[in-house]
């Protein structure tokens, strides 16, 4: 064999190797380590496309770890940060399985339906990431999911991806029981600036909370009517 298809087989090779190596952390007993495995496997990008399946076991995992974990490398839904600047392995496989892209969609998708509720969080999350047209039926009919940190994720998905066929469902949203839905789904109609939802977020300018009313006096100034 010539030392140049040597060369170029090891060149190959040696990424699936890493990713191998970094998906293996995803089962440590450490919540860190789980995290910062997902951060070097969003480094490989779609070369780690192999670990997809952990990482979208990994969803779920909601352990609280500082966002500093992966130091600039971590990135991903804020969720659970907040003035704590806190993150979980969860968020960093979704930021992982972003990176790998298509073919990480179909899982995503699936996910979106998962038994906890923090996996189909993360999931929307990234399907919004992913800004992938193909999953606003699903992110439609998961605004009705019964878990409120759901439903806000999705209405930030569907405003991330700006889908007119989103419109109506996030009207809706603006009556939900949560204020922060209200507010997340008032900032995505104003994202995708489609007129209709002005009289829903005219209501809106009277809600009990000064965020969403804020939120909806931002979106109807964004849509311009």
């Amino acid at each position: 064999m010539k030392p140049w298809l040597i060369v170029a087989a090891l060149v190959a090779l040696a990424p699936q190797k890493d990713a191998t190596a970094a998906a293996a952390g995803l089962a440590s007993a450490d919540p860190e380590t789980r995290a910062r495995a997902a951060c070097e496997l969003r480094e490989l990008g779609s070369q780690a496309a192999p670990a997809i399946p952990r990482l979208v076991a990994l969803l779920q995992d909601g352990s609280p770890i500082d966002a500093a974990v992966c130091g600039e490398r971590t990135w991903g839904n804020s969720r659970f940060r907040g003035a704590q600047r806190m993150t979980t392995p969860g968020e960093q496989a979704a930021s992982a399985l972003v990176a790998i892209g298509t073919p990480a969609f179909n899982p995503l998708l699936k996910a979106l339906t998962a038994p906890v509720w923090i996996a189909r969080a993360n999931a929307a999350w990234a399907l919004g990431a992913l800004d992938a047209s193909e999953a606003v039926p699903a992110l439609i009919e998961a605004l009705k999911d019964s878990d409120a940190g759901v439903r806000e994720q999705v209405a930030w998905a569907l405003g991330a991806i700006g889908d007119r066929r989103a419109v109506d469902g996030l009207i809706g949203a603006l009556s939900d029981a949560v204020a922060g839905v209200r507010k997340q789904a008032a900032w995505a109609l104003g994202s995708i600036g489609d007129s209709r939802a002005v009289q829903g977020l005219m209501k809106a300018l009277k809600d009990a909370d000064a965020g969403v009313r804020k939120q909806a006096a931002w979106a109807l100034g964004s849509i311009g009517s």
